[in-house]
């Protein structure tokens, strides 16, 4: 009975991550955030280089007079980084840790789409057991032909990790 109860909150949950999400790639994966963290998307530009910052901070942009830190998610997630190319682009997202709201761009290879993804086409990330971390994973959507990661971004970075981002821009 506790077996069915637990299915049924956890099925209740995953239902709730229904919406739409801007899908993206990173080398041969497809990801997805929701589409309400995305203010904007723009190409790749001239990053500074900040000293004495984690790897994957590629450094900060000059977005309308406003200065941003960039994260560079292939080096986030342990992957190879990649050469720059005309679909390498910056998603602007606002990500919310307690009461504070960062504004920040993510570099990606390729954005792909705006997808409405179902409750039910939603299952939940796969557990490898207390050695790899995926606490950052909402889910896993199952699309037509591939699986896409849905990602919680308010979790990618830790505490420790964005304050490190702010006092480095």
């Amino acid at each position: 009975m506790q077996a069915a109860a637990y299915e049924e909150q956890s099925r209740e949950s995953l239902e709730s991550l229904a919406g739409k999400y801007l899908t993206f790639r990173l080398g041969e994966e497809d990801y997805g955030l929701e589409i309400l963290k995305v203010q904007e998307i723009i190409g790749m530009q001239e990053i500074t280089g900040i000293p004495r910052t984690p790897d994957f901070v590629k450094g900060v942009i000059n977005l309308r007079g406003k200065v941003i830190p960039v994260v560079d998610l292939r080096l986030k997630f342990g992957m190879a980084e990649a050469e720059v190319s005309r679909k390498t682009c910056i998603i602007v997202v606002q990500i919310s840790q307690e009461t504070d709201k960062v504004i920040m761009g993510i570099v990606v290879d390729e954005v792909s789409e705006v997808m409405e993804i179902g409750g039910q086409a939603i299952e939940p990330a796969p557990t490898f057991g207390s050695q790899l971390d995926t606490h950052f994973i909402l889910g896993m959507a199952k699309t037509e032909n591939a699986v896409k990661i849905l990602l919680d971004l308010d979790r990618v970075l830790t505490r420790q990790e964005l304050e490190a981002i702010q006092q480095g821009s």
